[in-house]
């Protein structure tokens, strides 16, 4: 596994992470034990890097990772985010129940102080307005977080957040069906020295090309409730492409590629050719799916062809289906 710097924070950070919004149930259920072997393959496969958020399962997957991390010799490094539970969002932010929200979390993971704190898409005027970033700062001083970052929905948001000096990383919606990052973002954020987090790399599923028309999901997946943005931002759901669109569009491209080349490794591989790209947080929901994402890791990079005809195919056919905006 390779490790790339995690930004203004230092960290060398495997370029596959580990996404645990699963871990909270989100998706349907995932016993103890299923979460245990999840998170022990990971770090059998080099994966160090972790990232989950306070309402994944209402505290669920970080009580799991602070369980887990306890029988560890040393501990992964491990980001979760603040402002999306109901004490806070939309409107209930201040400083002192920020700090609140990050000591459970902290408590939950079994830290003093939380290695990564991410603001978690807060709305776009209390992010705006810069009072929370100064929030952070203070308690970056304080010690209740040694890094503060920020996951956002839209490029604009990503672009205010790297104009605060102290901003360490960014959590963006980025892959081979969302592309725009490339040169509207990345310049501005190695020139300020944020890392990129990405997450949605394969869209929801999207571009595992295992998907059907006829796919079930459970109940509780957002995959099934949020299909066209009824729970948040649909940007978050299949990139935003309806469903039936984006399976078609996986069908176009997958006959596009040369032969011999699989659509998930080159998903993954594309991402990892962005250099300022620190590391992509992977969602499984089972233990081989994380050996399968890891793999990419080992990949070459792809042919100069080969990324002029992903370039092209989403400027062609993919943008203009992205609804929720960019």
């Amino acid at each position: 596994m390779n490790k790339r710097i995690l930004g203004k924070t230092g960290f060398a950070v495997s370029e596959i992470g580990l996404g645990c919004w699963q871990l909270g149930n989100d998706f349907g259920p995932v016993e103890d034990k299923e979460a245990q072997e999840i998170l022990q393959t990971a770090v059998a496969e080099g994966i160090c890097f972790f990232d989950t958020a306070d309402v994944y399962g209402g505290g669920i997957s970080e009580q799991r990772i602070g369980e887990w991390r306890k029988g560890l010799a040393k501990s992964p490094i491990i980001a979760t985010k603040v402002g999306r539970d109901a004490a806070l969002y939309p409107n209930g932010y201040s400083k002192a129940s920020v700090k609140k929200s990050l000591q459970e979390s902290a408590k939950r993971l079994g830290v003093e102080s939380i290695d990564l704190a991410q603001l978690h898409c807060v709305p776009r005027e209390v992010l705006f307005a810069g009072d929370i970033l100064a929030w952070m700062e203070d308690l970056k001083q304080e010690g209740v977080i040694k890094h503060f970052g920020a996951s956002v929905e839209m490029l604009d948001e990503a672009k205010f957040c790297c104009e605060h000096p102290e901003i360490a990383s960014l959590q963006i919606l980025f892959n081979v069906f969302r592309q725009d990052a490339v040169t509207s973002l990345f310049p501005i954020a190695e020139e300020n020295n944020v890392g990129i987090i990405v997450r949605l790399p394969l869209a929801s599923g999207l571009l595992s090309g295992k998907m059907s028309l006829n796919h079930q999901f459970d109940e509780r997946d957002h995959r099934s409730y949020n299909k066209d943005g009824a729970a948040f931002h649909v940007g978050e759901t299949f990139n935003g492409i309806p469903f039936e669109k984006g399976v078609a569009l996986v069908e176009a491209l997958k006959a596009k590629l040369p032969e011999g080349q699989n659509i998930l490794d080159v998903s993954l591989r594309w991402i990892l050719d962005q250099p300022q790209v620190s590391s992509i947080i992977a969602g499984a929901s089972r233990s081989s799916q994380v050996v399968r994402n890891a793999a990419a890791s080992s990949l070459p990079p792809l042919s100069k062809d080969l990324h002029v005809l992903l370039a092209d195919f989403y400027r062609d056919d993919v943008r203009a289906e992205i609804r929720g905006g960019i």
